[in-house]
């Protein structure tokens, strides 16, 4: 019996050091933060977009880590989310638009020509049998599973109310603070108990009672609150996993009264300077978890993922003329050029190199086995296919590089009722330069070259004709391969044309 016990404390005090030695991740998702909306600059040359907005500890985090100046993610909210924590590619989960707090509630604006297709209007959950949501192993479960402490801050938006995983600790958080179905907050304002009017709990913001009636942003109390309970599982010694999902910078534009004013004085609009206002607490919130890591010995063993879950906000209810706001990218939220899905990411931690800028495309899918690579959790088994891939080898070597990797985006609804060429209905790929966009509404394909391109001003179709058939062909063969589910004509109830069937 002697013998027995000494063995099994043994092992648990291995189990525990290794434990100690697994590192801390974090997270660091902002919501419709483009990919100009930064003093960091992550095109070749600074803009006056970036010179508008002052975020000193995202150029302190470039400093400590990388840059990825082609990092992606897809044009709107849940589908980035739901690719996140399953490695999935939105063409295979099949939840390609934003859910709705309702169950059985499409989100889709009506159109005069094109029907969607059934897609996971529900999101994602972790058991089976639940209409229209995908089943799959999320990544906070593994994690957990590998002995972390798992911990949700923010807004969550993976599956809609009634179903589980509109509740993050059914996806495997140990706590999960303020997380819901809701898409964004109603209000950020702790004067207004972060509510627009005081009976919406569908959208008003919970768990944060404590901070009702106060004089605090919404975005410096979710950080107040994650920093404690940091600070509460210290005493445990488990590495965490902090998934620290900021509502800011999405709609409202409540003003942020501590940076406002500067803006304004600045000569910005209401807007824009509510909007930089914004952008500045959240980077305050990144600075004050870098100093919480610091002050507790802990910056050298954590790894910091800074990335937005789509391209930046461009339509009315900003200021200045529509889709210049992510200039020189095109377009913004919503849409499949670059500015609705190219965002800005920065990673620091263990092993990646200081001060460096890494020109390697890569998706929000790669997230989950990337993730799950830094945490030392190899052998793992999932329900689903995962489509990402392990990208710790670029944060480790700067100059490395994947031209043949291919990222897909599809998005087969109608997001909003504006109507842009190239907002909603589309889908498009990259491999290596090349980017090929199907626009959906008038079944035309469009080809760039990014490097020389990036605002996607030049298009190859037709002086590029070969590009363009290898391009289609294995744009269709990805799509199938995924099982991606395309919209319907109104008028006949056809499916419309695969990108290599277009004439």
């Amino acid at each position: 019996m002697l013998r027995l016990l000494i063995i099994l404390g043994m092992a648990a005090c291995s189990h525990f050091v290794m434990a100690q030695q697994q590192p801390n991740i974090i997270i660091f998702l902002v919501d419709d933060m483009g990919w100009q909306d930064t003093s960091v600059p992550f095109w070749k040359d600074k803009t006056p977009i970036n010179q508008r907005f002052n975020t000193p500890n995202m150029e302190r985090l470039a400093r400590k880590g990388m840059k990825f100046t082609n990092a992606y993610a897809n044009p709107v909210c849940t589908p980035t989310r739901v690719s996140l924590m399953t490695g999935m590619n939105v063409a295979r989960h099949n939840v390609t638009n934003w859910t709705n707090t309702q169950k059985d509630t499409p989100t889709d604006y009506p159109d005069s020509l094109l029907n969607p297709p059934g897609w996971n209007h529900n999101g994602m959950s972790p058991v089976a049998g639940i209409a229209k949501t995908v089943h799959a192993t999320p990544l906070p479960q593994l994690l957990r599973q590998a002995g972390y402490f798992t911990l949700h801050c923010g807004k969550a938006h993976f599956a809609s109310y009634g179903t589980p995983a509109a509740n993050p600790l059914a996806i495997g958080f140990e706590k999960n603070i303020a997380g819901t179905a809701a898409g964004h907050p109603s209000s950020f304002l702790g004067e207004k108990n972060f509510r627009r009017t005081p009976n919406d709990t569908t959208w008003g913001v919970r768990d944060l009672e404590k901070y009702h009636g106060k004089d605090i942003f919404l975005t410096e109390a979710l950080t107040q609150e994650a920093i404690a309970a940091l600070k509460e599982n210290q005493v445990s010694k488990k590495p965490f996993f902090l998934y620290m999902s900021h509502y800011a910078v999405h709609l409202p534009f409540d003003k942020d009264a501590r940076f406002y004013q500067k803006y304004l004085d600045q000569g910005l609009t209401d807007t824009e300077a509510r909007y930089s206002a914004l952008v500045e607490g959240m980077d305050k919130s990144l600075g004050d978890l870098m100093d919480y890591l610091e002050t507790n010995n802990l910056d050298k063993n954590t790894y910091i993922l800074f990335v937005s879950d789509n391209g930046g906000y461009s339509l009315q209810l900003r200021s200045g003329e529509v889709h210049s706001q992510n200039l020189p990218l095109k377009q913004g939220k919503g849409s499949l050029y670059e500015g609705g899905v190219r965002v800005p990411m920065l990673v620091s931690g263990p092993k990646v190199e200081k001060n460096s800028i890494s020109s390697q495309y890569v998706s929000i899918d790669d997230f989950f086995p990337t993730v799950l690579g830094m945490a030392g959790v190899v052998k793992y088994t999932t329900l689903q296919t995962v489509d990402g891939q392990n990208i710790v080898p670029f944060f480790e070597n700067k100059n490395k590089r994947d031209d043949k990797k291919i990222l897909l985006w599809h998005y087969p609804n109608n997001w909003t009722n504006v109507n842009f060429k190239g907002t909603s209905w589309g889908s498009a790929m990259r491999q290596g330069d090349w980017k090929l966009v199907y626009l959906h509404k008038n079944q035309t394909l469009e080809l760039y070259n990014l490097k020389d391109d990036v605002g996607e001003q030049n298009d190859l179709a037709k002086a590029q004709p070969t590009k363009l058939k290898q391009m289609a062909r294995l744009f269709t063969d990805e799509l199938k391969k995924r099982n991606a589910h395309l919209p319907t004509f109104k008028a006949t109830g056809q499916t419309i044309p695969y990108p290599d069937e277009v004439k």
